[in-house]
Order: structure tokens, then C-alpha cells, then sequence
């Protein structure tokens, strides 16, 4: 079953790449921007992250906080944070629990794929404060992500 707007958000609970435990329910009265995205460093990622990056403080003003989830190691998220001064967490889901929860691991052949390389589909959900999902971005413009969020919150 799709997950779809109206929808209670998959709990979820991990740690970020500076080793902080994060969960769902730590967001809870505030809105989170949870994020996936196929693999750090890539052209599409970079430019999304940036973006997200470079709205952060207006996304914040709004009430929302940003949690980037990706298949790739702790150290891997590290390096792309710092190469790039990312102002937002990332999430480690080397075994895609979290993405498989959120439809981002794909599904079908596409999700076999996915899983032997370690890719996520590059997907977006807008989760409101009582931790229902508000809005999925299925599509982001990764360019432009952080103007897209801006236009939903």
C-alpha cells in the first residue's frame, strides 16, 4: 500500500553521521523534511543538498528541520557534509530500513537494483507536527529543492 498525504509517517529511528540517535517521535510538534536521495556526492545530490542547504534558515523560520537519508556509510555522509558545509543532519541507513519504510528503496527489479548498489530513489516527504505526512515531493527538483519545500511549508 502507497504511502500517501494524510498518512501517519513510518517511525523511524537511527543515527546521524556525527553519531547522534534520531527518531520520528524527537520531531514531534515541528515539521521534518526527510529526505532521500540516491548517493553522496553526485551532481543531482550535491546540487539538492545545497539547495536545502542554502534554505535552511528560511525552512527553519518556518518550523521545520531537515533529516538527508542515504544508503552510505557514516563516514562517507561525514565527508560529503563537510565538503559541502551541509547545515542539517544526515542519516545513516546503510541497510535501507528507513527507506524501504518510506517507499525510497523502489520497488520491483528497480528495488533490487537499489539495494546490490546502495541507492535510494530521490523522494521527499513533508511530515507535519503531529507526524503525519503533509506532502510528497516524488519528483524534486534538486536544483530547486529547498524553493519547492519553501512553497509547501
Amino acid at each position: 500500500m502507497a504511502l500517501r498525504a494524510g498518512d501517519p509517517a513510518p517511525d523511524f529511528s537511527g543515527t546521524t553521521a556525527e553519531g547522534t540517535p534520531v527518531s520520528l517521535k524527537e520531531f514531534r510538534g515541528r515539521k521534518l523534511v526527510l529526505y532521500f536521495y540516491p548517493m553522496d556526492d553526485t551532481p543531482g545530490c550535491t546540487a539538492q543538498a545545497c539547495s536545502l542547504r542554502d534554505r535552511n534558515r528560511e525552512i527553519a523560520a518556518k518550523g521545520a528541520a531537515i533529516l538527508g537519508v542515504s544508503a552510505q556509510s557514516g563516514a562517507s555522509h561525514l565527508r560529503f557534509s563537510a565538503k559541502h558545509d551541509l547545515n542539517f543532519p544526515l542519516l545513516i541507513d546503510s541497510g535501507q530500513k528507513v527507506a524501504r519504510a518510506y517507499e525510497a528503496a523502489g520497488g520491483g527489479l528497480s528495488a533490487i537494483a537499489r539495494g546490490l548498489l546502495g541507492l535510494n530513489r530521490r523522494i521527499t516527504y513533508l511530515i507535519d507536527e503531529e507526524g503525519r505526512i503533509a506532502h510528497i515531493i516524488a519528483d524534486p527538483t534538486t536544483a530547486d529543492h529547498g524553493e519547492q519545500i519553501l512553497k509547501l511549508l
